[in-house]
C-alpha cells in the first residue's frame, strides 16, 4: 500500500501524516507513507488545497486533515 500526504509543510499536513500512522498503528497494517511537499508534484495530482491524503494513486481528502478513524475506515 502507498499512502501520500500532500502539503507543503504546514501544521495541518504534519497532523495528517501523523493521524495516517496513528490510523495505521490501530488497523495494524503496514504501508509506504510518503510526505510530498513539492508543490509541482502535488499539482500533479490535480490537488489545488492542502493537505490532501492519497492512498493507492487516489485522492481520497483534500482540504483537510482526516481523523485518524477516518482513515482506519480508507484502509480496510
Amino acid at each position: 500500500m502507498e499512502i501520500k500526504v500532500l502539503g507543503t509543510g504546514c501544521k495541518k499536513c504534519d497532523d495528517l501524516y501523523d493521524n495516517v500512522i496513528k490510523a495505521l498503528s490501530q488497523a495494524g497494517k503496514e504501508a509506504n507513507v510518503e510526505k510530498v511537499e513539492d508543490i509541482i508534484s502535488i499539482m500533479s495530482f490535480g490537488v489545488m488545497s492542502s493537505p490532501a491524503l492519497v492512498i493507492d494513486g487516489e485522492v481520497l481528502i483534500v482540504g483537510r486533515v482526516a481523523q485518524v478513524e477516518e482513515i482506519v475506515n480508507f484502509l480496510k
